[in-house]
């Protein structure tokens, strides 16, 4: 008998599962994030080989007839000596082959079985992708902080702040945004100074802000995304405002990595494209007449790639890593 591995690897967590022929999920394991660009490639390594060990629990590493991992910072490894790392881990498991692909791939897979189309990642970055035979063959956006990751959750902390400057330079009312923002990066009193004196005298209050920012990693910014949905549902115009250019920033960038007229699906990743949230919203009703769909469970789309590769076209997917985990025997 033998089992395919699958695996998600990113930034803050890492999930693997050992899957059958038949599509039953016979273990899966967890491990901390394992992004190389983010952590230290042997600790990442690490984690993933910790991932992969307790997903296969006393399952022979032999009998591993395919594996695909998903990571996030995939490119890390076109340096040979990081990528010499991630190969002596796997040899040190006993499993092979081993397939690393970017986590778009993955989570594309884990929406739909459509060889070609496009995938449209929006978490703390940003980045679209065509697929074409399940790989991503070409990039829109994902250029990082400091030169893109439009409509990311960094780029809404970002344009938060901003909107929130410009209202303590202008003059203007602090709305719900504003207010949260200064609570946020400042801490409650800030919003009762905003209370407590004239607009004239927000100067301290801007200075304050700009400091607190550039404190900080820029990465950091991410956390002031979730104030601006929050306020966005509130009614607030400037949180409104940014979510509708985050939406059209990300629709954009998906429709330049597809040809004129293309019908494939697209695949939507990531928690700023949440159904629930409302630059999720505002993408699907950017892209209304499209098959747009939600990944979920990126390492259900690894395991299903390494089962296609191990088995063919045919191989079952697999549908709840948790609920055939309960079932496994």
């Amino acid at each position: 008998m033998t089992h395919v591995v699958g695996v998600d690897a990113g930034g803050t967590s890492t999930r693997a599962i050992a899957v059958d022929a038949s599509g039953v999920v016979l273990g899966a394991g967890r491990a901390g994030g394992a992004n190389p660009n983010s952590h230290p490639p042997p600790e990442a390594a690490a984690r993933i080989a910790s991932a992969i060990t307790e997903a296969l629990g006393g399952l022979d590493p032999a009998a591993t007839a395919a594996c695909v991992v998903g990571m996030a910072g995939v490119s890390k490894l076109s340096d040979p000596a990081i990528a010499e790392i991630f190969e002596t881990a796997w040899k040190d498991l006993g499993i092979s082959p081993v397939r690393t692909v970017p986590d778009a791939e993955v989570a594309y897979a884990s929406a739909t079985s459509a060889p070609d189309g496009s995938v449209l990642v929006a978490g703390t970055g940003s980045i679209a992708g065509r697929v074409r035979g399940r790989r991503m063959v070409s990039t829109t956006g994902g250029y990082g902080w400091l030169l893109g990751d439009e409509g990311s959750a960094y780029w809404l902390g970002r344009e938060a702040i901003r909107s929130t400057l410009d209202v303590l330079s202008l003059g203007g009312e602090p709305g719900p945004l504003a207010r949260a923002v200064l609570a946020e990066a400042l801490g409650p009193s800030a919003v009762d100074s905003v209370d407590s004196v004239d607009s004239g005298d927000w100067a301290g209050l801007w200075r304050a802000l700009i400091t607190s920012a550039n404190a900080e990693a820029p990465i950091r910014l991410a956390r002031f995304a979730p104030l601006v949905s929050e306020a966005d549902r509130a009614g607030d115009p400037a949180a409104d405002g940014i979510t509708t250019r985050a939406a059209a920033h990300l629709v954009t960038n998906v429709m330049a990595a597809r040809d004129p007229g293309e019908t494939t699906p697209i695949v939507l990743v990531g928690s700023v494209l949440s159904p629930e949230g409302p630059v999720g919203a505002k993408v699907r009703a950017g892209l209304a007449g499209l098959e747009a769909l939600t990944s979920t469970d990126g390492v259900l789309g690894a395991a299903w790639l390494a089962a296609v590769d191990a088995y063919g076209e045919g191989a079952p997917r697999p549908v709840s890593a948790a609920e055939n985990t309960k079932n496994a025997p």
